[in-house]
C-alpha cells in the first residue's frame, strides 16, 4: 500500500542504504512495518537508534501526505511500481516515492536526455539551451531539466515550443512554485509533461534539496547536457553523479574567458563530448532506440528556432604543427602514463587501450566493486588518461 512506502521515505534514524537492505529482507515496506522486533533484529544490518526508529510505527506524517496529495490532484510512483524508471532504481540511492503532477512518460521507450546549466545564464547560454531543447526533442528524446531559472528553463520552453513532452524534476514539492514566475512554464509541463519531485506536497525549495534532486535528473538519464555551467555549480554537480552513473556526458562550448562556462569547459578538458546541434546528442543513441529518433528535418521544428541564432561552429581547423606529436614530447601521456597513479589506477588502466571498450566489460575484468571501478575510471578521466565514447565506451586518450 502507499502509505507505508511513504512511512518508510519519511523514516529518520534509518539510513538510505539500510532501508534498501530491509527491502531486500522482507518483500515490501508494509512487511517492514509489520515485522516484530525479532524479525528486524535477525536482518543484523541495523544500529540500536535505526531500531528504535523502527519501532515507533507512526503513520500520522504518510497519512496527512497522502490527504494532501488527494487534495491537490499530485499522484505517487513507488520504488516497487512497474512503471518506476529502470535507469533510476539502478542508481546509488534511488527515491522511495516519487511525487509527480501530470503524465508519466514511458521512460524505456526513447532515449531521455538531462539539460543542465548556471541559473545566472549568459544570452548565448541562454539561446543555444531553448535551441537546443527544441533540436533534441524534434530529434525523438525526452528533454528533462530542473526548473530553475536560466537555461533549465530555456532548456524546457525550447522543447514545449517543438510540441513535444518533457519532465521538469524539483527540488521541492510538487505543489511549489519556484522561482515564481515559472508558474504558467510549470501549467504548461503539467498539461505537456510531468513535474516530478521525491518532496513530499509543501516542501520548500530549500537549497540543501537541490544537490539531492540533481541525482535524480542524471539517474533518469541516458546522458547530460552541460550548456553552461561555473566552477562550483549545481550543473556540474549532476554532471558528476552522470559521470559516477555511467551515463554520457555532452557539454556546449563556452567562451574562454566567460566565468559561466568555466564549469563546462573542464569538463570538455576531462573528456566529455563536445555538442554544437541536438542531432550531435540524439544520434548517440539511433541504434539503441532504432525508429524512435530521426535527426529532425520537419518544417515545424524549423519554425520554432528560425528567428534562434545558430550555435557558433569552428570558422576553420587548425593544421597539425610538429609539436602535436605525442611521440616527440616529454610530457606524452604513453610516456607518462603510470606515472603518479595509484595501484588500482593502474590496474584499471592496463584494461584499456586506443580501441573504445564498453565500461561493463572494464568493471567485469577489474575485479574490483562497481562503484571503485567507475571512481578510478573518473579520475584516469580528469588525469587525461581515459577518453569516454559514446553509449558508455572508453578507450585510452
Amino acid at each position: 500500500m502507499l502509505i507505508y512506502w511513504i512511512w518508510l521515505s519519511q523514516l529518520s534514524g534509518v539510513s538510505h542504504s539500510q532501508k534498501l537492505e530491509l527491502l531486500q529482507a522482507f518483500r515490501d515496506p508494509e512487511e517492514i512495518y509489520k515485522a516484530d522486533s525479532n524479525a528486524i533484529c535477525a536482518v543484523k544490518i541495523l544500529p540500536e537508534k535505526a531500531l528504535q526508529s523502527l519501532q515507533k510505527r507512526d503513520l500520522q506524517e504518510a497519512r496527512r501526505i497522502l490527504t494532501d496529495c488527494a487534495q491537490k490532484n499530485i499522484s505517487i510512483l513507488t520504488y516497487g511500481d512497474a512503471a518506476y524508471p529502470v535507469r533510476l532504481k539502478n542508481i546509488h540511492q534511488p527515491p522511495f516515492v516519487l511525487y509527480y503532477k501530470g503524465c508519466l512518460p514511458d521512460w524505456e521507450s526513447v532515449p531521455v536526455i538531462g539539460i543542465v546549466g548556471t541559473r545566472k545564464a549568459s544570452g548565448y547560454g541562454l539561446r543555444a539551451a531553448r535551441q537546443l531543447g527544441g533540436q533534441i526533442a524534434s530529434c525523438g528524446a525526452l528533454v528533462a531539466s530542473g526548473g530553475a531559472d536560466g537555461i533549465d528553463t530555456m532548456a524546457l520552453e525550447g522543447a514545449l515550443a517543438a510540441q513535444k513532452k518533457v519532465v521538469a524534476v524539483l527540488g521541492f514539492g510538487a505543489d511549489v512554485v519556484y522561482p515564481a514566475r515559472n508558474r504558467d512554464l510549470f501549467q504548461r509541463i503539467e498539461r505537456q509533461g510531468c513535474l516530478l519531485t521525491e518532496f513530499a506536497p509543501g516542501t520548500p525549495p530549500n537549497a540543501w534539496n537541490f544537490p539531492q534532486r540533481n541525482r535524480i535528473i542524471s539517474g533518469l538519464s541516458c546522458g547530460i547536457l552541460v550548456v553552461e555551467a561555473p566552477e562550483r555549480s549545481g550543473a556540474l554537480n549532476t554532471a558528476r553523479h552522470a559521470i559516477e552513473q555511467g551515463r554520457d556526458v555532452y557539454v556546449v562550448p563556452g567562451n574562454v574567458d566567460s566565468i559561466s562556462s568555466a564549469g563546462s569547459n573542464q569538463l570538455l578538458r576531462e573528456g566529455a563530448m563536445p555538442v554544437l546541434s541536438g542531432w550531435d546528442v540524439v544520434s548517440q543513441y539511433e541504434s539503441l532506440y532504432p525508429g524512435f529518433v530521426c535527426k529532425e528535418e520537419t518544417a515545424a521544428a524549423e519554425a520554432c528556432f528560425r528567428n534562434e541564432p545558430v550555435l557558433p561552429r569552428p570558422a576553420y581547423q587548425a593544421d597539425n604543427k610538429s609539436i602535436d606529436n605525442p611521440d616527440k614530447s616529454r610530457y606524452s601521456v604513453e610516456d607518462n602514463r603510470n606515472h603518479n597513479l595509484t595501484a588500482e589506477e593502474k590496474a584499471v588502466l592496463s584494461l584499456l587501450s586506443h580501441q573504445p571498450v564498453p565500461a561493463d566489460q572494464i568493471i567485469a575484468d577489474a575485479g574490483l566493486p562497481t562503484g571503485k571501478v567507475l571512481s578510478v575510471l573518473t579520475m584516469l578521466a580528469m588525469k587525461g588518461l581515459v577518453q569516454n565514447h559514446p553509449g558508455k565506451y572508453l578507450s585510452l586518450k
